[in-house]
């Protein structure tokens, strides 16, 4: 199993967005991603991967975990380029749980072993990775 972090800004789309959507049973299409390197990170990603929601912009925090239920596809939002093809992919996404209290940005950057995490190092990155320790801690930071 792979870890991943995927940012969204709540006031668009935030975890309790997509605890409501899980809750009725459906899945979250994580589209409009438009970088290369966050598409390539979905395309990387398996069925049964987990990742942390982040609330970008508004918080700045590590709210949540969901796990990926759909493999990448097509991107239902992304028009086609000149070929015909759509260029832009994305994954779908389901709740797990919330994270019992959040854990923010200054206190991920104030935590010395968290220094190396893709998040602080690629910050304009809506999808990246994160190592096994990463994931263990910030679960421990979290409350879980």
């Amino acid at each position: 199993m792979a870890y991943w972090l995927m940012k969204s800004e709540p006031d668009v789309f935030s975890f309790d967005d997509l605890v409501a959507k899980t809750g009725r049973g459906e899945v979250e299409e994580w589209h409009g991603v438009r970088n290369y390197a966050a598409r390539n990170n979905m395309k990387s990603m398996a069925v049964g991967d987990e990742a942390f929601f982040y609330h970008s912009n508004i918080g700045k925090e590590i709210v949540g975990i969901m796990k990926i239920v759909a493999p990448a596809h097509p991107d239902s939002t992304a028009e086609l380029n000149a070929k015909g093809e759509v260029v832009w992919e994305c994954v779908d996404v389901q709740s797990v749980k919330p994270f019992k209290r959040p854990v923010t940005l200054a206190e991920i950057k104030a935590t010395e072993a968290l220094a190396e995490i893709e998040l602080i190092k690629l910050s304009r990155l809506s999808v990246s990775k994160v190592s096994d320790k990463e994931w263990k801690l910030l679960c421990q930071m979290g409350g879980l």
